[in-house]
């Protein structure tokens, strides 16, 4: 039973020592010592882990085989599948495939590269996103993009398509390749002088030959990404003379780059412009994206309608782009576009987070708080006896590193989705609130399916603190707890990759200001303490909330990006709906962060005893931003 560490688990530090050493002989060791012990596994993994590309299939399928269905099962086989598949040893991997479950991103573009090496080219078919992903991308999935340049399954078209997303990316030898592929020769060498200097190609340019398109569309992609403003006013005389579909890639081209940049030049009206001039050409997932939240910023529905008409089939599907849909129909004059909208948010409305909150409101229903369901003794008997669980509780208690600690409870709590089983999922929500460990709780009780419990999805410690400080500061304390949830899962020790601290996730040089704010001498370890985490954490919130027009949603773009950018965000000719604001937001990370704080919010209002107040009362309409003179 994992209550109590046995000998064997406190051997894991020291055969975790013995790999990392190197020491073969003394893993193999630990290997029949721990071999009955709930963590006994860890000593065999590190040794196939230490020289994994030389291991046979067979090696990494017996591991497996003895340890179905295991975290490190699974990160073995799939780390083994990636390191064979960059040897180009695809018969090694094809026997493994059969144990990864839980790919990621760049594990299954592997797995796609060995499917198609290895008999099976209609993967292909599944992987037109990686086909045409300028961003970037895990090495197996340029990998797999090329591979699939040799593929009679990939028409005229789709080649075209993956020409002039490249061009406009700049990536020239990816450009070279396709066009090659297509029988279109161009030269790197006047790729080379079209970017040394943009403008003075596009002046004189031919446009006669395919070739000459491209370069076209090249040197249009070149002068947006260095002086947006130039080709704006540049892309119409280029687009000149030459066919329909070349124009749209030029319109494209400038018209995704200004939406992409909006960081280093701002929101303009006539990036949308381009981008609506674009259509009838296919646009990639990234592009499609980019035109829908330009579209929606500027409130340009017929262009949202566009782009989301514009998107693979399961992206079109996700709750946002369905949210947008609907906001987006309703404004066409016609009751069947009404009628459309209105079925879209009755089926949102049955979820709880950001998008289904919003939805909520336009059918009328409030957010309510379902009632707790507690787990069941027969559950908590089952948490005792589940090994995916007992071990992510055993390195918990003997203080492994989080990575391992993370990998077992995330894996353990995936077996329980996949089973649907709620109440194991909620049992050990319950144990891991009972032990503080509120960070994998909540990962927990996020995921229950029928039965939920928002005490343990939406932990409230240091209640009497959070309160005080907050009420103090004069701000809502369910505001105080939704920011916390997402910045540090209530983990008083959370560090960030830029120096972070705390429950808030305060800088240093944040808190630096605070406290000369607050009179009071900076001391970089008060940070760890709850109570001064939390005085200067919501003190700070109260500043920026005070310098963003006392709004919310600019206040909490301006606690995760900087007050500054989230002011620069602002609109500039009239006032904007704070949905609209937020989806519009460039960065990604505060984009997310936004939709996630606000929902938790809602729901710790509800926990809080504020009543059902919507979503859309913490969102209040974003202002214009002043512009000095």
């Amino acid at each position: 039973m994992a209550g109590c560490a046995s000998a064997a688990d406190e051997q894991f530090h020291d055969a975790l020592r013995a790999a990392n050493a190197g020491n073969t002989e003394l893993l193999r060791q630990y290997q029949v010592s721990m071999q009955n012990d709930v963590l006994g596994y860890y000593p065999e993994y590190w040794l196939l882990n230490r020289n994994l590309v030389s291991q046979s299939p067979h090696a990494i399928m017996s591991f497996a085989q003895r340890y179905p269905n295991s975290a490190m099962a699974e990160k073995l086989s799939a780390d083994y599948v990636e390191e064979k598949v960059k040897q180009g040893d695809f018969v090694s991997a094809a026997p493994v495939l059969q144990y990864v479950n839980n790919a990621d991103q760049a594990e299954s573009c592997a797995i796609a590269q060995v499917r198609a090496q290895t008999g099976d080219p209609l993967v292909f078919a599944e992987f037109k996103d990686v086909w045409l992903t300028t961003n970037t991308q895990p090495e197996s999935c340029n990998g797999l993009g090329r591979m699939m340049l040799s593929s009679p399954l990939m028409t005229i078209k789709d080649r075209e398509q993956r020409l002039w997303v490249q061009l406009r990316a700049g990536q020239a030898g990816q450009a070279i390749a396709t066009a090659q592929s297509m029988n279109v020769s161009l030269s790197l060498a006047q790729l080379n002088q079209i970017q040394a200097n943009p403008v003075n190609y596009l002046w004189s340019a031919p446009k006669a030959s395919i070739a000459d398109h491209a370069y076209l569309v090249y040197a249009m992609g070149r002068l947006a990404d260095t002086n947006l403003e130039t080709a704006l006013s540049s892309v119409q005389r280029a687009a000149e003379g030459v066919p329909q579909d070349v124009q749209r890639a030029l319109y494209r081209a400038v018209g995704y780059i200004g939406g992409t940049t909006v960081m280093k030049n701002n929101f303009k009206p006539e990036v949308v412009q381009y981008l609506d001039a674009s259509y009838g050409l296919p646009f990639s997932p990234e592009e499609a994206e980019i035109y829908a939240r330009q579209a929606i910023r500027f409130s340009n529905w017929e262009g949202v309608i566009r782009a989301i008409d514009g998107m693979s089939v399961n992206q079109r599907q996700e709750d946002r782009w369905q949210y947008w849909l609907a906001r987006a129909s309703e404004q066409r004059g016609d009751s069947q576009s009404k009628r459309v909208a209105q079925e879209i948010y009755k089926r949102l409305a049955q979820g709880d987070d950001y998008h289904n909150l919003l939805a909520k409101e336009h059918v009328g229903e409030a957010a309510k708080i379902p009632l707790s369901v507690e787990p069941s003794q027969s559950d908590v008997m089952r948490l005792s006896q589940d090994i995916h669980f007992n071990r992510a509780f055993n390195l918990r208690q003997i203080g492994a590193n989080d990575s391992y600690v993370n990998r077992e409870w995330n894996w353990a709590v995936r077996q329980a989705v996949l089973k649907q089983d709620d109440g194991l999922l909620l049992a050990a929500a319950k144990r891991a609130t009972d032990m503080s460990w509120y960070d994998r709780a909540i990962y927990a009780a996020d995921r229950t399916q029928q039965k939920h419990n928002y005490n343990y999805r939406y932990a409230m410690p240091h209640k009497r603190l959070v309160t005080q400080h907050s009420y103090s500061a004069g701000i809502d304390p369910a505001w105080a707890y939704g920011l916390m949830r997402q910045e540090s899962r209530f983990n008083t020790a959370a560090r960030s990759h830029v120096g972070a601290g705390g429950l808030m996730q305060i800088m240093p040089d944040t808190a630096k200001l605070v406290a000369k704010n607050m009179g009071e001498t900076y001391n970089p370890a008060a940070l760890t303490d709850p109570n001064t985490n939390l005085r200067y954490g919501t003190f700070y919130l109260s500043m920026i909330q005070k310098q963003l027009s006392q709004n919310a949603v600019l206040a909490t773009a301006g606690y995760n990006a900087g007050p500054n950018r989230a002011r620069r965000w602002q609109p500039e000719q009239q006032a904007l709906a704070a949905d609209q604001y937020t989806e519009s937001i460039p960065l990604l990370e505060t984009r997310d962060y936004v939709k996630h704080v606000m929902t938790n919010a809602t729901h710790y209002g509800a926990l809080l005893g504020q009543g059902s107040k919507p979503l859309s009362q913490r969102m209040p309409t974003i202002p214009m931003r002043m512009v000095s003179p």
